[in-house]
């Protein structure tokens, strides 16, 4: 009888691709993990891992086993919200949501008041989380949905493994001090800001990148990027009181928040698509709250 628990190792092995990263996001020792995944290797009757360097990958034997080990426990998630939902007679069960900033805030805030109302049974837990960072534990079922976003023209890696599902669409906006000369434009030429300091996400950023995009290509001038900020609260009060500038969405913006004026491009523009990944086999209850993330997301949406 092959255990279950061995099984989450391996894969947990398999997706970090050390033992000792593997028995850090465990909290085990990687002496500890090296043992129980031995033990699997009898279990199983083959070797499962070798090793390449200073990492290890699955053998064929390995590869065949993590396969039926997601649906195993797949099944075994699904069975666990099934009789959590038998008992409670009604939709039960932990769901855990990741989500970035932005999205935290506007859409899985209201989504877990409105689930408290409708569906008292469920559980929201949920955390901040870049996309990069969700997919890893998704796949690993630490996680049960993960809110992402992809910028025009800079598409996130596919996970055929996951599904995706679109739960808005939004523009990214000039966003100006209260006080600048162009506030009270209808539209901003972007090229008409080529002087200004502004402020962005840091480096390596899906933001920072599109930033860089937009002001090179619309704009046609390099951005003096003065303040950096992974916090788009931040970004907005640099904004507010230091007379810079910024490329925010429309959920940064769309709550009308105090000092400065949000403008669309007068010509050219960024769109934005924020999007929900799942595991491909959604329990109800998984379902439940996708349902009220998506409705949450087209409330959020400020009206063009």
């Amino acid at each position: 009888m092959i255990d279950l628990r061995r099984l989450r190792l391996l894969r947990e092995v398999h997706v970090r691709g050390t033992l000792h990263a593997a028995a850090e996001a465990l909290g085990y020792t990687p002496s500890a993990v090296s043992q129980q995944l031995s033990v699997l290797e009898r279990e199983a009757g083959a070797p499962l891992l070798e090793r390449v360097g200073r990492k290890v990958r699955l053998t064929e034997a390995g590869q065949v086993l993590v396969v039926h080990a997601d649906a195993l426990l797949e099944g075994v998630d699904a069975a666990a919200a099934e009789v959590a939902a038998v008992s409670a007679g009604r939709l039960a069960g932990v769901v855990r949501v990741a989500a970035f900033q932005s999205a935290f805030l506007r859409i899985v805030a209201p989504t877990v008041a409105a689930l408290a109302e409708q569906h008292p049974a469920i559980r929201v837990e949920a955390t901040e989380r870049e996309v990069e960072q969700g997919v890893p534990e998704l796949r690993l079922h630490r996680l049960d949905v993960v809110v992402g976003d992809e910028y025009e023209d800079q598409p996130r890696a596919i996970h055929p493994e996951l599904q995706r599902e679109v739960a808005l669409r939004e523009r990214i906006t000039i966003v100006l001090p209260a006080g600048h000369p162009l506030a009270a434009a209808r539209r901003i030429r972007l090229a008409d800001l080529a002087d200004l300091p502004w402020a962005a996400c840091q480096p390596g950023t899906g933001h920072h990148e599109m930033h860089l995009r937009a002001c090179r290509q619309i704009g046609g001038f390099e951005p003096d990027i003065r303040y950096t900020s992974d916090d788009f609260l931040i970004l907005l009060e640099m904004v507010r009181t230091t007379g810079a500038g910024a490329l925010l969405p429309d959920l940064v913006v769309g709550f009308d928040p105090p000092g400065v004026v949000a403008r669309p491009f007068a010509s050219g523009g960024v769109g934005r698509e924020v999007f929900l990944l799942t595991r491909r086999s959604r329990t109800p209850t998984v379902q439940a709250v996708v349902d009220g993330l998506v409705v949450a997301a087209g409330a959020a949406a400020p009206a063009r």
